[in-house]
């Protein structure tokens, strides 16, 4: 059986209605059919079969999707044919009123599909589709009209839909398609499928009622039933002139059904009424009105890019281009042109070199020289910056011009290609001028990669990355294709296009040079052609320009440095953790299935579930959106305060999740060349501002459980240093006694008070000195806890008490701290009506969920508008140290440097008599990156490894 997705992939790739077309076809005129198409009833059953799919902003999508596949796939199809959908419109129809109670049982539209229709609406019209809505009928007899005006003058009319009732419509001239299902139904196609022709499928619904329409039909006629009557005898009419002849029928209960017919004659014809499509509806236009127009590109561009139908707009743009083209060359008619360039940003003209000689390369040199800035982009042997290796630098200095040097292409002769080396050299000067400006995409990479070749990139003025993510880190991904469909309007060349995917996939320096040059000129003109788009963009709000100066540009080189400069790791002990990990891993999982009575796979949520819910009868606390109970973190969590297998889980899985992710993985990172473990920091991903790092993932390290600190043990110092962690305390704390201005908060950091047993003393009424470990605990709960919009149920789960007693909680919370209180409700209104917060430095987060109609969405919004100000302000006050302790160690002439970035923490690697000169230098540095209204603390030490510098 085929699944789902299965299924949709045959509605968007099968070709069968060219052969319903063929038989349709075989009379001598080749007439093209009318296209009904029933948009509701596709909108419904797309909405429930797809998997739900949503924009970056939440915005769902699945529904609208689905039905554009099979539009799209209607047009390819009938290139010529007249289509038109039809949709129910909002409000009543004529049958409310001929029974209140028709389709009273279904439950209110949900919001995820409710907006969806409008972009879809859109999208329909903007495809050139005429879309009819007509205000006190349904979408089935609207199609009803139209098929049977089309019908009466010897139109041939397909209505594609997957709705049973839309059989009594079938004649000689009218058939149906259900592209979902891939099934087609003439009047054969009727008989063989209900076993009564077209002419007796009203009477059919109208004797066996309909569930899902509330259409009440005769009580105890079945479709069963239904159907011998029909059969037996004819039509609802016949019927009721022959309920003698009822009884000699051949059918279960045949002796009780005229009793049943006769009492419930009203009630039959009233369903007969209700199934019935209506004919003969208003309309503002007649059938042979309907034409398939030319699509609106604007339009369908600034659609497909808000839904993010990405390989759909990059079609749409890539056909756009063409015609572009095409019609500067045969000069179409103006008003052609101008509604070209306003569907996407103006296409400037490209001109791109390949340099294989020495005068090029010069005349490029000279126009870098003369240039303020210009834009760079390196190609290289791979993504490891450790281990890349330059094949060639490409350049551009104005929009639309760019040259490629290629040097280290392998499979061209020496004289076809300059010399790496000697192109290099000549370029360095400029490369490391720092009063001539550069614009990259991502420039920490070249920057790795350059250093590499002994280059020190100098001199940055942009990157493409930062100022989008600086301009709005939600909007789209950051990468330089995504920047460019968004901002330029433009699909750029990928590198899977020219190189494959997967294990055959070539690096750069085998690609052929024809490609590979336009590839590489094109990432430098588009990288300085995003600069011209997004830098203006950046200046013109708020203060944006200077957290891109002050903070993120100026990061890029230091993140550089830190990333090349490495951590030691001791490998040996690592081995050890591992194989003590794998020993508990293996006695959990033989612990686990003596608990089960029987062995599972404990990694797989299929057979968890299975153990957990079916067979051990736990309650079910949550289900996946497909209906399985859920397995995940939080619910075992939560089981595991009354079960023991699911504390048995959490701990297999922590353990498994360790032993993958570091005890394992770590050693095989490590560097040949140094020796040392090199992650890689990103400053373009989270939404908030904080920097993250993968391969390895540094962020992720337990720091309150023994075998988190065990593999921080093995994160040491070269012989005759030391590692030193200085971290910020309760920052986040800090800045919300800031921001909320609250006096209690303010006085309680002041004066140097434990925040959390100062909470636990304001919350229960108590002397400082008489709060319990246990209080201050509750105490530190609601202190973080409420900076992440924690509810009273999430409170009393953490806290493992009544959730009343948790609302008490928090209500003597805001009663003794006034100010956070009033804080959380100026920021959430400020919030929706601005649709964004600001960091004290200046930057901002979009909520575009903070007016949603979906309740979860919008509460989720309203969660992140309260905390997004505290995390942001806390990375930028850490991006800020960041550079002000780098400014000090290079003036400090100590032997020490910065070698990671954790959360609030900032560790060093520093000679050992050098300790105590370095945590005073950095503790003021830190400590003064801002200036807030109660004092920032940091707290330093120093120890072999880094569990020991805590």
């Amino acid at each position: 059986m085929l699944s789902t997705t299965a299924n949709i992939n045959i509605l968007t790739q099968t070709n069968f209605l060219p052969y319903i077309w063929n038989s349709l076809m075989q009379s001598a005129s080749a007439q093209l059919p009318l296209i009904l198409v029933d948009g509701s009833s596709y909108l419904y059953r797309a909405f429930h079969a797809l998997p739900p799919l949503e924009t970056s902003k939440g915005q769902p999508t699945g529904a609208i999707k689905g039905v554009l596949n099979m539009l799209r796939s209607l047009i390819k199809t009938y290139p010529n044919s007249p289509i038109a959908v039809v949709f129910d419109a909002k409000g009543g129809t004529f049958r409310d009123e001929l029974y209140a109670e028709y389709k009273a049982q279904r439950p209110p539209m949900p919001d995820d599909l409710r907006s969806q229709i409008e972009p879809l609406h859109a999208s329909v019209k903007a495809l050139g589709l005429p879309l009819l809505c007509i205000e006190g009928v349904e979408a089935d007899d609207v199609i009803g009209t139209l098929a049977r005006q089309a019908a009466a003058q010897g139109q041939k009319v397909i209505i594609s839909t997957g709705d049973k009732d839309m059989a009594q419509l079938v004649c000689d001239k009218v058939s149906l398609v259900n592209t979902m299902t891939n099934t087609f139904m003439d009047v054969a196609g009727v008989k063989e499928k209900y076993g009564i022709g077209p002419e007796l499928i009203i009477d059919f619904l109208a004797l066996m009622g309909d569930k899902s329409d509330n259409i009440p039909g005769v009580p105890g006629v079945g479709e069963k039933t239904a159907l011998a009557l029909l059969q037996g005898i004819g039509s609802m009419d016949d019927l009721y002139a022959n309920l003698e002849k009822i009884a000699d029928l051949k059918f279960r209960g045949s002796k009780t059904t005229a009793k049943k017919l006769e009492e419930n004659r009203d009630q039959a014809y009233l369903s007969y009424q209700l199934a019935t499509i209506k004919l003969d509806c208003e309309l503002p236009l007649k059938w042979h009105e309907l034409h398939l127009n030319e699509p609106d590109t604007a339009a369908l561009i600034e659609l497909y890019n808000e839904l993010e139908f990405k390989a759909w707009l990059r079609d749409l743009l890539d056909k756009n281009t063409s015609d572009s083209s095409e019609q500067s060359t045969t000069e179409k008619q103006p008003e052609a042109k101008e509604a070209k360039e306003a569907a996407v940003p103006e296409t400037v003209a490209t001109h791109y070199e390949i340099i294989f000689k020495q005068d090029d390369l010069d005349k490029w040199v000279k126009k870098l020289q003369d240039a303020k800035c210009f834009a760079l982009d390196t190609e290289t042997t791979s993504l490891n910056y450790m281990q890349a290796e330059i094949v060639g630098i490409s350049f551009a200095v104005t929009a639309g011009e760019a040259a490629y040097v290629p040097f280290s292409h392998n499979y061209l002769d020496a004289p076809k290609q300059l010399n790496r080396e000697a192109v290099l050299a000549q370029l360095k000067p400029l490369l490391e001028d720092p009063k001539l400006g550069k614009i990259g995409q991502n420039l920490k990479y070249d920057m790795s990669v350059l250093a590499n070749h002994g280059i020190h990139l100098k001199g940055i003025t942009a990157d493409t990355m930062l100022e989008s993510y600086v301009l709005n880190s939600t909007a789209t991904r950051h990468d330089m294709d995504s920047l460019a469909l968004k901002y330029l309007g433009r699909s750029t060349v990928s590198f899977e296009e020219l190189a494959g995917k997967g294990a055959k996939q070539l690096t750069f320096d085998q690609l052929e040079i024809d490609s590979a040059g336009f590839y590489a000129a094109e990432d430098a003109d588009i990288t300085l052609q995003l600069h011209q788009a997004l830098s203006p963009q950046v200046k013109a709000i708020g203060r944006l320009q200077e957290v891109l100066d002050e903070l993120e540009t100026p990061l890029v080189s230091l993140l550089s440095k830190i990333e090349r400069q490495g951590v030691k790791i001791d490998v040996p002990l690592l081995q050890l953790h591992s194989q003590e990990m794998a020993r508990r891993i293996l006695e959990l999982e033989e612990e686990a299935h003596e608990i089960a009575g029987k062995p599972f796979n404990l990694s797989s949520p299929k057979q968890l579930a299975e153990i957990l819910f079916t067979e051990q009868k736990l309650p079910i606390l949550k289900k996946t959106p497909k209906g399985a109970p859920s397995t995940a973190e939080a619910i075992l969590e939560e089981l595991a305060l009354d079960f023991p297998l699911p504390k048995l889980i959490m701990e297999y899985r922590g353990l498994s999740k360790l032993r993958n992710t570091y005890t394992d993985k770590l050693p095989q990172l490590v560097e040949q060349r140094t020796g040392r473990v090199h992650t890689s920091y990103h400053q373009a991903v989270t939404a908030t501002g904080r920097l993250s790092s993968s391969d390895p993932n540094l962020q992720n390290i337990p720091i309150r459980n023994e075998e988190g600190r065990r593999i921080r043990q093995a994160f040491i110092a070269e012989s005759g240093y030391l590692l030193v962690a200085a971290d910020y305390s309760q920052i986040e704390l800090r800045i919300m006694a800031h921001l909320s201005g609250d006096k209690g908060l303010l006085t309680a950091f002041a004066e140097g008070k434990d925040i959390h047993r100062a909470t636990a003393a304001e919350v229960f009424g108590l002397q400082l000195d008489k709060v319990t470990n246990d209080q201050r605990r509750s105490a530190k709960a609601i202190n973080f806890g409420l900076i992440y919009g924690m509810s009273a149920y999430g409170l009393s789960r953490q806290l493992h008490i009544d959730p009343g007693q948790a609302k008490l909680y928090i209500e003597k919370y805001f009663e003794r701290y006034p100010g956070v209180r009033r804080y959380m409700d100026e920021t959430r209104s400020s919030a929706a009506e601005l649709g964004y917060v600001e960091t004290l430095f200046g930057r901002r987060l979009y909520l575009p969920e903070i007016n949603s109609r979906n309740f979860n969405q919008r509460q989720g919004a309203e969660r992140t508008a309260i905390n997004a100000p505290m995390q942001g302000t806390a990375a930028d006050i850490m991006k800020a140290a960041m550079l002000a302790v780098d400014k000090w160690l290079e003036a400090s002439k100590l032997d020490a440097r910065i070698i990671m970035q954790v959360h609030d923490e900032l560790v060093f690697e520093v000679k050992e008599d050098q300790v105590e000169a370095l945590i005073a230098g950095i503790t003021p540095c830190m400590e003064n990156a801002a200036k807030l209204d109660v004092p920032l603390l940091v707290e330093a030490a120093s120890g072999k490894n880094w569990d020991e510098a805590h």
